[in-house]
């Protein structure tokens, strides 16, 4: 994570946001009234992705059965025709 005040952000706004996307930076701008986070939007929508998934309670349960699933009742790949 890069950390940059807002007086030095203002004035790198330009190479900050290029950081983000191109170096997928996660860039923590401060203030005195608190921080500042700016990511690249592929990374912000996986974040927001997960928290919808994370909030849907089917499909925690699915996940979670399908984690303490043994593995011998799932057929192999090699083994399925498509």
């Amino acid at each position: 994570m890069y950390n940059i005040n807002i007086t030095k952000a203002r004035d790198n706004l330009y190479n900050l946001v290029n950081m983000a996307i191109e170096d997928n930076e996660i860039i923590n701008i401060s203030t005195k009234n608190g921080n500042a986070i700016l990511v690249n939007e592929t990374d912000y929508n996986s974040v927001i992705e997960t928290l919808y998934l994370s909030s849907d309670i089917e499909y925690k349960k699915s996940l979670l059965d399908a984690k303490n699933t043994p593995l011998e009742e799932y057929v192999d790949e090699e083994k399925v025709e498509w």
